[in-house]
C-alpha cells in the first residue's frame, strides 16, 4: 500500500476545503436566528418556516421540479437510444454527423445554446414557458446521459444477448429482459445527472423561460442581486440535501447492482 506524500495530502485537503467549506458555512448560517447572514445570533429554524410561506419561491421550486423530472426523463430515453445506436449500430452513413450532434452540447457554451434555442422558439412562434424550458434542458442534458450509458454498453458482455436470442427471444425482448436490467445503474445515474443539471441550470433557462415560468435558480439569482437573505441560505441548504440524497441513492444502487452481478457470475461458474 503506497502512502501519499505530504504535498499531495495538503493539496487534496486544500482542494476539498475550497469546494466544501463555503457550502458548510452556508448550511450553518441557514440556522442563524438573525437577519444578517454573516453574524451568528443563535440557532433557529425560523427561516425555513418563512421560506415555506414564500409563494414566489414555492412557485419557482414547483416549476423547477416539473421541468427537472420531465426533461431528465425524456433525456434519459433519448440518450439511451442514442448510446445504443452509437455503440451497437456499427458504421452507417451519417454516423460522424450523428455523434457530433449528440456530443456538441458538451463543448458548446451555454450562452450560445440558450441564444440559439431562443431564436428557434421565436422563429417557430412557440411562447416561452415550461415547455420551452423542458425542451432546452432535454437538449443539453441528453448528451450527458448518452456518455454515461455508452460507457456501460462498451463493457457489456454481448454473449448474454446472444444467449437470449438463441433461446427464442426477439431483439426487443432481449433488450428489455437482458440488456436493460444490466445497464439499469448507468441509466439511473444518467437520469440523476440530468436531473441535477436541470436543477442547477441558470443560463439556458434565462433565455428560454417566460414571465409565467420562472425556475428556482433564476429566482435565487434575482433575489441575490438585491442582497443575500437567510431564506436563500435555507433554500440552498434544501437543494444541497436533495442533490446529496440523489448521489447517495445512485451510489447505493450501483453498489447493489455490482454485488448482484458478482453473485450471478459466481453462481454461473459453480454451475
Amino acid at each position: 500500500m503506497t502512502r501519499m506524500s505530504w504535498f499531495n495530502t495538503v493539496s487534496l485537503t486544500l482542494g476539498f476545503a475550497f469546494l466544501y467549506v463555503p457550502m458548510l458555512i452556508l448550511v450553518i448560517f441557514s440556522f442563524n436566528d438573525g437577519k444578517l447572514v454573516t453574524v451568528w445570533a443563535g440557532f433557529s429554524t425560523r427561516w425555513y418556516g418563512e421560506l415555506m410561506q414564500n409563494e414566489a419561491f414555492l412557485d419557482a421550486a414547483w416549476v423547477t421540479i416539473k421541468v427537472a423530472v420531465a426533461s431528465s426523463t425524456i433525456a434519459t430515453v433519448l440518450g439511451t437510444m442514442a448510446a445504443y445506436v452509437l455503440v451497437r449500430g456499427g458504421r452507417f452513413m451519417g454516423r460522424t454527423l450523428f455523434s457530433g450532434m449528440i456530443y456538441a452540447p458538451l463543448v458548446m457554451p451555454e450562452v450560445i445554446t440558450g441564444l440559439s434555442l431562443l431564436l428557434l422558439f421565436i422563429g417557430i412562434g412557440l411562447d416561452r414557458g415550461v415547455l420551452t424550458i423542458i425542451l432546452a434542458h432535454t437538449t443539453f442534458s441528453m448528451c450527458y446521459v448518452s456518455v454515461v450509458v455508452s460507457s456501460r454498453l462498451m463493457t457489456f458482455d454481448r454473449s448474454l444477448e446472444e444467449a437470449a436470442l438463441d433461446l427464442g427471444c426477439s431483439a426487443a425482448q432481449a433488450f428489455r429482459l437482458v440488456t436493460l436490467p444490466i445497464i439499469a445503474p448507468a441509466v439511473i445515474s444518467g437520469w440523476l445527472l440530468a436531473f441535477t443539471l436541470s436543477l442547477d441550470d441558470l443560463v439556458i433557462a434565462s433565455f428560454t423561460s417566460g414571465p409565467a415560468a420562472t425556475t428556482l435558480p433564476i429566482k435565487i439569482y434575482s433575489a441575490v442581486r438585491l442582497g443575500v437573505s437567510p431564506e436563500i441560505n435555507a433554500l440552498s441548504t434544501i437543494m444541497i440535501a436533495i442533490v446529496t440524497i440523489g448521489v447517495i441513492t445512485a451510489s447505493l444502487a450501483n453498489k447493489r447492482q455490482m454485488v448482484r452481478q458478482q453473485r450471478d457470475e459466481q453462481s454461473a461458474v459453480r454451475s
